[in-house]
């Protein structure tokens, strides 16, 4: 059969008030039945642009040049998505093509139900009673693992979890049995569990139902674990194209190389770990620590007579000044809920937390007050943290109007300036929006914000989840210096092993609330004793497609044993 895609010279420009940006360059791809393209890059490489394009979801301001020809799944018809009209772009879409996006919660409406929009798409493409469309919906979500599908299909998206959310929307994607589907950063927000059953997915998409897959992701150990061929962008153009293989095996053009070199390992912190023991005073561990949870709990109350849920069970660990503290886990495993009550943002119930020599369990926000200047935190994602409205010199002054360290933001203007040039920003961009920088840019201000009272603890929740991995590889080496320079405590929450592994002194790992594992990277990680940190372990992919196969297996043993 023929292909069924084939994008030939590909140039897309966005209309600006400063002239025509250049998005998309000469690009030309071609994906065959069954076969599942990677599309990687780092942000703005014109990845996700390109497929947009496929879809015909470009916004007016832009212009397309060259040919985009899609096939049906039995390759009866074809059609040139850039000059087709609206109408056979509809019909197209969906029975054809059908795309999942990046983020589930904003793909799917919250005021119907998953059954009500699945079935939506299915009456849109043909003569279907309402019975038949539900019965098509349920069998469906069946299909992509959605346990108890006929009670479930009458769920509404909050009452699923983010990686089933994930499985609806691919559920949406498959259900009038498309030739192709394009997979927008399909795990980004997912941790690694979660992420190696949806990658399971859409392994079984391809295999199951003959779908071919273009895959736009940062995360090289995903395309190890997934893709058949990969593409690599960079700045509009494709640099580079070869199968997974051998592009893993011999990388030719530079940029791959730098963006193969980028992507964590676990493995490479225990040197870094060395380096920072060596460096301290003998009497270190004779100082008073910085945070001491003991038997730590905390319940969130019931509602309407219901029995409460405790997101935190019994854990106990120690950070003290100047280290750094790695939480892991899964989502719903407590790390989040930790460091909000180590800031104060969560109530103590049950046990003793200690933060700065102040017993947290039940204490006074008056009292608690003057201890949060000592308290810097990084927030998972910045743009959201951010007030819009503000300049970046002014949310970055904020901290100190608030503590009264300065009278107003332009009278912290030379400490900003100062600590935008420690996280290597230039001060000039103090003058800009938090809309007007990238993703990593926008994290580097987050970390100059929560140094701005010279904090003795960071609380660091997850800060390069959303980042791709040259950014991710330069904010973490920025996170690494700044931790030298300022001296600070910190617990950096992560659901990624790779990247606590380089940054942390000490690991604890948790699940379902509960600590079931802590030690150092060589221990945790090297030579890990609970089986939820093997299974973890296993879960994280590599960028080696021959060593993923093999973690995959391991894991399908895990799993089978329980």
């Amino acid at each position: 059969m023929s292909d069924v895609l084939t994008i030939t010279d590909l140039g897309i420009s966005f209309s600006t008030d400063a002239g025509a940006v250049r998005a998309v360059d000469g690009v030309s791809l071609r994906v065959a039945p069954g076969e599942v393209l990677a599309i990687v890059g780092e942000s703005g490489s014109g990845k996700t642009v390109t497929a947009k394009t496929i879809l015909g979801l470009l916004p007016e301001t832009a212009t397309a040049s060259g040919v985009v020809l899609l096939s049906s799944k039995d390759g009866s018809s074809e059609h040139d998505i850039l000059s087709i009209g609206k109408r056979k772009l509809r019909q197209v879409r969906g029975t054809d093509v059908s795309m999942v996006f990046q983020e589930p919660s904003t793909a799917l409406n919250p005021v119907y139900t998953v059954g009500w929009q699945i079935a939506e798409g299915i009456r849109a493409h043909g003569e279907f009673s309402r019975k038949e469309a539900k019965a098509k919906a349920i069998e469906i979500l069946g299909r992509v693992g959605i346990p108890d599908p006929e009670t479930r299909v009458n769920y509404f998206p909050h009452q699923f979890s983010g990686g089933q959310k994930q499985r609806v929307v691919i559920a949406m994607a498959l259900v009038l049995d498309p030739g192709l589907i394009v997979a927008d950063e399909p795990t980004t927000a997912l941790d690694v569990t979660v992420q190696a059953e949806i990658l399971d997915l859409l392994r079984r998409c391809r295999d199951e139902f003959g779908t071919a897959i273009v895959l736009i992701t940062h995360n090289m150990g995903v395309v190890a674990d997934l893709a058949d061929r990969v593409a690599v962008m960079y700045q509009g153009k494709v640099v580079e194209e070869a199968d997974a293989q051998t592009l893993f095996s011999s990388p030719q053009n530079d940029y791959t190389k730098r963006l193969l070199a980028a992507v964590p390992h676990v493995g490479q912190g225990i040197a870094h770990a060395a380096v920072r023991a060596e460096a301290r005073e003998p009497a270190w561990l004779e100082l008073p620590p910085v945070v001491v949870a003991d038997n730590l709990t905390i319940e969130y109350p019931g509602r309407f007579g219901r029995t409460g849920f405790t997101a935190v069970d019994g854990v106990s660990f120690v950070i003290r000044p100047g280290e750094v503290l790695g939480l892991v886990g899964e989502s719903g495993s407590g790390k989040t809920t930790t460091g909000r009550a180590i800031a104060g943002l969560t109530r103590v119930t049950g046990g003793s937390l200690t933060v700065l020599g102040h017993e947290m369990h039940g204490f006074r926000e008056r009292e608690f007050k003057k201890l949060r200047s000592d308290i810097g935190f990084v927030f998972q994602d910045p743009a959201s943290s951010f007030n819009p409205l503000l300049t970046i010199a002014e949310c970055v002054a904020e901290p100190l109007v608030v503590h009264g360290r300065a009278g107003n933001p332009a009278g912290a203007r030379t400490r900003v300036n100062e600590l935008l040039e420690a996280v290597q920003l230039p001060r000039a961009y103090g003058d800009r929006y938090p809309h007007e920088l990238s993703g990593g840019q926008r994290q580097r201000a987050s970390l100059a914000r929560a140094l701005a009272l010279e904090p003795s603890l960071l609380i660091a929740d997850e800060p390069t989840s959303a980042l791709d991995v040259s950014v991710q590889a330069r904010v973490l080496e920025l996170f690494a210096e700044l931790q030298e320079e300022f001296g600070f405590a910190a617990l950096f929450i992560s659901h990624d092993l790779a990247v606590v592994d380089i940054l942390a002194d000490r690991i604890a790992v948790l699940y379902k609330g509960k600590l079931v594992e802590e030690g150092t990277g060589a221990e945790v990680l090297g030579a890990p004793k609970d089986p939820y940190t093997q299974r973890l372990l296993a879960s994280l992919p590599v960028p080696d497609p021959a060593e993923q196969a093999d973690r995959r297996e391991k894991l399908r043993r895990l799993r089978a044993a329980g």
